[in-house]
């Protein structure tokens, strides 16, 4: 498989810590790329913005746009394509590979993602088989909670939760059902909501800013 190609964004020469941070459906690897300088972080850290190849999306008419999968039904659980899915988080586990051979250490890599995306983080992150830093998931669902294989690496993995109590997009009831199944499988997810719909706000930038300062590795 190619590697998804990708923006490359470094807050500091010579990072100790990579973000590989996915994007929403019909976006691309531009649309979180703004949100760095916005993060204020004091250490040295690449971001990787893949942009998801195009593919046929069900419910939107068989148009082709970005995605990480196809969604076939829009319900309340989602009907989507699992294949896919996989497909893409064998896409990422490459990402994330690339960043260890290049010298950042599996358990300074964070994998972050905004709704479709965000799907993909969970079953990235939680399946790989190395320890790695923490999951940031804003918007969006645990959609392979029933398929998944929870890897031992990353049965403890600091995971960050954002959600929009107004999103009529991906209903925050979704974020509070991906919290408490966390909770079941034995994590301890952080959660925040804020009043906004399927987006982002500055409250929660700063909050995940705190987070990743808190998980990041100490300055040597």
């Amino acid at each position: 498989m190619a590697l998804l190609k990708y923006l490359e964004v470094e807050t500091h020469p010579n990072p100790v810590a990579s973000v590989i941070w996915l994007h929403g459906l019909g976006a691309n690897g531009h649309d979180f790329e703004p949100i760095v300088p916005e993060l204020r972080l004091p250490t040295g850290v690449r971001f990787i913005f893949p942009h998801a190849p195009n593919k046929t999306i069900t419910v939107n008419g068989g148009m082709v746009m970005p995605a990480w999968y196809d969604i076939i039904s829009i319900d309340i659980e989602r009907t989507i394509d699992t294949q896919q899915i996989q497909e893409s988080t064998q896409a990422i586990n490459e990402l994330i590979e690339q960043e260890i051979e290049r010298g950042i250490p599996s358990d300074s890599i964070f994998i972050a993602g905004f709704s479709q995306g965000g799907a993909v983080a969970y079953e990235t992150a939680l399946s790989y088989p190395k320890p790695l830093g923490g999951l940031i998931a804003l918007s969006t669902y645990f959609a392979t909670k029933k398929t998944i294989s929870i890897h031992e690496s990353n049965q403890h993995l600091p995971i960050f939760i954002g959600h929009g109590v107004t999103d009529n997009v991906v209903a925050e009831i979704l974020g509070r059902q991906a919290e408490q199944e966390l909770i079941d499988l034995g994590f301890d997810p952080q959660y925040h909501n804020y009043p906004i719909p399927h987006s982002v706000c500055m409250e929660e930038i700063n909050d995940i800013s705190a987070w990743l300062q808190k998980h990041l590795p100490k300055k040597k």
